[in-house]
């Protein structure tokens, strides 16, 4: 399976993000979000593993209550039910999440 980005459909999410889904299996998912500064990714909690590594941009990472600092390089893993969020703290910060098993609610 091949993914060319000019073929992937964006979706503007309610927190202004813009999440491209790279491609998925059953098993795995690989999504990428385009943030600008002061976007907030609530705490939240899945069923799912995910890792999210930061390519561009910076961000303040809250897992289970403690906070980083995360810059581009740098990735966060969260176990499933482990309370997550995100702050942007650039404009025009990219990063990729991997997803395991995929995000079936990602999918329309």
């Amino acid at each position: 399976m091949f993914i060319l980005d000019e073929k992937v459909i964006a979706t503007h999410l309610e927190n202004g993000v813009i999440r491209k889904i790279k491609g998925y299996i059953d098993e795995l998912m690989v999504v990428e979000l385009k943030w600008q500064k002061g976007m907030v990714g609530d705490i939240h909690t899945h069923p799912h593993c995910q890792c999210g590594y930061i390519i561009k941009g910076s961000f303040e990472a809250n897992m289970n209550g403690e906070k980083q600092l995360l810059k581009a390089g740098d990735c966060f893993y969260a176990a499933q039910d482990v309370p997550h969020g995100l702050v942007c703290l650039e404009d025009d910060s990219l990063m990729i999440d991997i997803f395991t098993p995929m995000r079936g609610d990602f999918i329309k």
